[in-house]
């Protein structure tokens, strides 16, 4: 290309005495050569251009080099020696559409500038950067990886919305202990589609149940999968969770009030299921049993006959067959149960150790246990039962 080659030489020279304002207008120009025939330009030509665009890009201010990245970042035959100086360049501003954008940048480059971002004086300007490789269209594994054990908490979250993001089986894992106690990040990891099973398992372990229930709308199968590894504890179905009764605080403020005047677990017990309060049974299984509320009243709003579960947190709470049988009759609603299924269930309870009992509700409370431990407990639970 002998006319852009002397046009080239020709700017450069007229550059080199221009004042900055100039200096950028020429800068502009090459630019604007270049982008015209980006997509015809082979490598030699390429080179060319790269070699003059670098030495004016030293002189210019950095509102002139930001608009320089912007106008190369989407380009993907651009210079690849500017790109890389404008991707570390000391302006965020300059360095954020390159690192977000440009495919020029390879694997090597990202990781060696995330590197250079751990050792950047202002944390927050390094930062900026991960999150801006965060936001690429595509990334790596390798990539992902760094992101998600330097980057902060924008810098997480922008990984795991991002489609385009490859996550190793070791970035998962690390996802999932970032998600401990944040809500959102655990929302967010557990919508996307390609986690594997057992980092999703054991993301549900932990999670709370309004995020288990939003969890629940977006990957329906795969709750379901692991309401099932929940459900081999005791062979009976785990119900979706219900929504706390308005009343549950109140119920809560007088069983304990009850509790601390000295009254039994039994009597109180009793006397709230022979007046129908089922809010203050709830409250009282949660207390004595030490389960999870939201545990307790998805079993409570079970009303299938065959709910050992019921059973369970009745002999972990220390009651009585009495009491249980009452919490049996009330969690049925109307028509209560018929002599059979109770003669069963007196049988079922008088089977249940009170020490498997509690055993099971620990692992209930045991909120950063992957479950596939559960499935271990399962067998254990089986076998001293019917040890």
């Amino acid at each position: 290309m002998p006319s852009e080659r002397s046009l080239l030489i020709e700017l450069e020279r007229t550059f080199a005495g221009g004042s900055a304002d100039r200096q950028a207008d020429i800068l502009r120009r090459i630019t604007d050569l270049f982008l015209a025939g980006a997509g015809q330009y082979n490598d030699e030509q390429v080179g060319l251009f790269d070699g003059v665009i670098l030495r004016l890009a030293e002189k210019i201010e950095t509102k002139a080099r930001a608009e320089l990245a912007n106008r190369l970042a989407p380009e993907p035959n651009a210079p690849p020696s500017i790109v890389r100086r404008l991707a570390r360049d000391p302006s965020i501003e300059v360095a954020e559409p390159v690192l977000r954008q440009s495919t020029r940048l390879d694997d090597a480059d990202l990781l060696a500038i995330a590197d250079e971002a751990d050792r950047i004086g202002g944390h927050s300007d390094g930062q900026d950067r991960l999150l801006a490789i965060s936001k690429r269209a595509a990334i790596s594994e390798t990539v992902s990886d760094v992101l998600v054990t330097r980057g902060n908490r924008n810098v997480v979250l922008s990984v795991t919305q991002n489609q385009g993001a490859s996550i190793s089986d070791a970035g998962y894992g690390r996802l999932v202990d970032r998600s401990l106690d944040d809500e959102v990040l655990t929302i967010c990891v557990g919508m996307r589609r390609d986690i594997p099973r057992q980092h999703f398992q054991s993301l549900i372990s932990q999670a709370s149940q309004v995020v288990l229930a939003k969890l629940e709308a977006a990957n329906p199968t795969a709750v379901a999968d692991v309401r099932k590894v929940l459900a081999d504890i005791t062979g009976q179905p785990v119900s979706a969770p219900s929504a706390m009764s308005a009343s549950y605080i109140e119920a809560e403020a007088r069983f304990n009030g009850l509790r601390q005047a000295g009254k039994s677990a039994d009597a109180i017990v009793q006397e709230l299921s022979a007046t129908g309060q089922f809010a203050g049974i709830v409250a009282a299984l949660v207390g004595l049993a030490q389960a999870p509320r939201e545990f307790v009243e998805s079993v409570m709003n079970d009303r299938r006959g065959d709910n050992d579960f019921a059973l369970l947190l009745a002999r972990a709470a220390g009651l009585s067959w009495p009491s249980a049988m009452q919490i049996c009759i009330l969690r049925r609603g109307p028509g209560g149960l018929p002599p059979l299924a109770l003669e069963a269930a007196r049988l079922s309870y008088a089977r249940l150790k009170p020490d498997t009992a509690r055993r099971v509700i620990h692992f209930y409370n045991e909120r950063h246990t992957a479950l596939d431990d559960f499935q271990l407990l399962a067998a254990q639970i089986g076998a001293q039962a019917n040890g």
